[in-house]
């Protein structure tokens, strides 16, 4: 992820990290092969930027089990795609027998620049 969006806000690329670990783990923990990182950079606006991130995974042949109770607060588990929502600005989770996809899109805007003309 560093040096997908080398360059970027810190902020950005925390939050770029963090998103990944979580979406990676979910995959490893509950796919099955192969797992796939995908990472697109674009610049729609001047001195804007998107991210999106993507991670498939081969599908789990397991039902999918029911949604999980919310995490208590010494759980080491149990956040991640909250963790997603909290900081992606779109984020979708598709599963599947043939195939898991998580993506989540985030965008940042150009700040005006705060020097006088």
């Amino acid at each position: 992820m560093a040096v997908a969006l080398h360059g970027t806000a810190t902020d950005l690329l925390d939050d770029a990290r963090l998103i990944t670990s979580e979406l990676a783990t979910n995959a490893f923990v509950s796919g099955s092969p192969p797992l796939v990182l995908c990472v697109d950079r674009k610049s729609p606006t001047v001195g804007g930027l998107e991210v999106e991130i993507t991670v498939t995974d081969g599908g789990c042949s397991r039902p999918t089990p029911a949604p999980p109770p919310v995490a208590g607060e010494e759980a080491e588990s149990g956040r991640g795609l909250v963790i997603v929502e909290a900081l992606a600005d779109a984020w979708s989770l598709t599963t599947g027998t043939h195939g898991t996809r998580a993506w989540c899109r985030l965008t940042r805007e150009a700040h005006p620049s705060t020097a006088e003309t």
